[in-house]
């Protein structure tokens, strides 16, 4: 399939070829179906593809168009028809602003994503790679035989340090990890109720609820601030992505604004953070599931390093463990839901879309498709191997998005990820202990509810 055979219909057509997308039943008054995105929203995501392709669902007042299938996701994604908008960003704009490359659209997301992929090129990741050992190993060595690891906060805790350390080269994180772990996850639950259920000035009344997100929000952007006031002040200018930032351009040769420059980091925290984090706990809940696979992590580490710790160099070489990751993101991906708006009136699937409507769809959903993959709900890392890859659809796996949207930083996370997987599967076995709940918990991403593993240090294999 390719890219063109999935672009939206033309808007030439005749209009009466076009049909009104059928209505999702379930909907109750006011709320719509936002209860169900409340109470059950992945299954209520899963079950609207027995509805159609693009199926209208009502969140409080507002008609929203969700989008179903593979191809269909690829051709939004695609099309110049449709921008970055709706209940999604319209919540989450009061943490990452409106100016940074996460929420902008047209030619200044184009001129930001040039700004920033300098720090992001195949060339540029190799200089991380130090940082990521060292982080990646100390992780190891600070979780002893016996103790009950709480994994949210390691999850949180190694993403913060990595992405500060590399992007922002910043040892003054440490001290503010805790801060940042401690908002984000305040605004990252919240957000999620607002984007659902778009009640609108009710979110600016003084109740408890409005209050602990205001202090969680408020202290985010003051720590942010405080990263930027600091590098200033220090006079340096080490190659990163903060530099950049600082040293940037805007179209007319002046120096991008202060607000675009809090927002791009403010991106980088929210990005950089919190979708890894929550792949690095399901990584953990994996490795205490199937000990299998992590055997297979193990023994495949030791074959390519021969008993030494694993380096930044031998990412390329764990196959297996880059398809446990890879089936990790197919089956629990960090972001599971996301919107769109359209510009202009199009179609999607024979189906009118208006201009102004607001489109919504699942990568959750679309990768556990039963028609995209066989077994679809079993954990399969083999199913990425290149023989079996060619027989998955294209845009049923878009972990890191497609188009001009997809993520600048997919090598370095996936170079993270490789190196922390590697480094916990090769010294220690997991366990879940008494009092863990791996249930999924449901905000703007997915993680683990509270899940608690005990290491078990492996057996140091025998050598000639």
């Amino acid at each position: 399939m390719t890219v063109e055979s999935v672009k939206p219909e033309s808007r030439s057509g005749a209009a009466s070829e076009l049909r009104e997308p059928p209505l999702a039943g379930g909907g109750v008054p006011l709320l719509g179906h936002g209860w169900k995105l409340v109470r059950d929203p992945l299954a209520f995501m899963a079950t609207l593809r027995d509805h159609g392709d693009v199926v209208r669902i009502k969140l409080g007042p507002k008609t929203v168009y969700a989008v179903t299938t593979p191809d269909l996701t690829g051709a939004l994604a695609l099309s110049t028809d449709f921008e970055i908008a709706g209940p999604l960003w319209e919540s989450l704009e009061g943490l990452l602003g409106k100016e940074g490359v996460a929420t902008a659209n047209g030619p200044r997301h184009r001129r930001q994503r040039r700004t920033i992929q300098p720090a992001f090129r195949l060339d540029a990741i190799p200089g991380y790679g130090p940082i990521m050992e060292e982080e990646a190993h100390a992780l190891t060595e600070r979780w002893m035989h016996g103790e009950t690891v709480d994994c949210s906060a390691e999850s949180f805790r190694i993403a913060v340090r990595m992405t500060a350390r590399c992007l922002l080269r910043g040892a003054y994180m440490d001290k503010r990890a805790e801060r940042l772990c401690t908002a984000l996850e305040t605004l990252f639950r919240r957000m999620y109720r607002r984007m659902v259920i778009p009640l609108g000035p009710l979110y600016n009344l003084p109740l408890p609820a409005n209050r602990t997100f205001n202090r969680a929000l408020a202290d985010f952007h003051r720590l942010v601030d405080e990263v930027i006031a600091e590098r200033r002040a220090s006079g340096q200018r080490p190659d990163d992505l903060l530099t950049v930032l600082l040293e940037a351009r805007d179209e007319n040769g002046d120096p991008i604004g202060e607000q675009e420059i809090h927002d791009q980091v403010v991106a980088i925290f929210t990005a950089g953070i919190e979708t890894v984090a929550s792949t690095i706990l399901w990584l953990l809940h994996v490795l205490a599931e199937h000990p299998e696979h992590a055997d297979r992590i193990c023994a495949e580490v030791e074959s390519v390093t021969g008993g030494r710790p694993v380096a930044f160099e031998d990412v390329r070489g764990l196959r297996h463990t880059n398809n446990v990751i890879v089936e990790a993101m197919r089956l629990r991906p960090a972001i599971w839901i996301l919107t769109r708006r359209a510009v202009a009136d199009t179609s999607l699937g024979g189906y009118c879309i208006p201009a102004g409507a607001d489109i919504v769809y699942s990568p959750y959903a679309v990768q556990r498709d039963p028609k995209s993959y066989a077994r679809n709900l079993d954990f399969d890392p083999d199913r990425w191997l290149p023989e079996r890859a060619k027989d998955v659809p294209k845009y049923a796996m878009s972990p890191f998005g497609v188009g001009n949207r997809k993520c600048p930083s997919d090598h370095f996370s996936m170079a993270m990820l490789t190196l922390i997987t590697a480094a916990l599967a090769t010294r220690y076995r997991f366990e879940q202990v008494p009092g863990s709940n791996d249930a999924t918990r449901v905000g703007i991403t997915l993680h683990p509810h509270d899940l608690l593993l005990r290491p078990v240090p492996r057996e140091p294999v025998p050598r000639d």
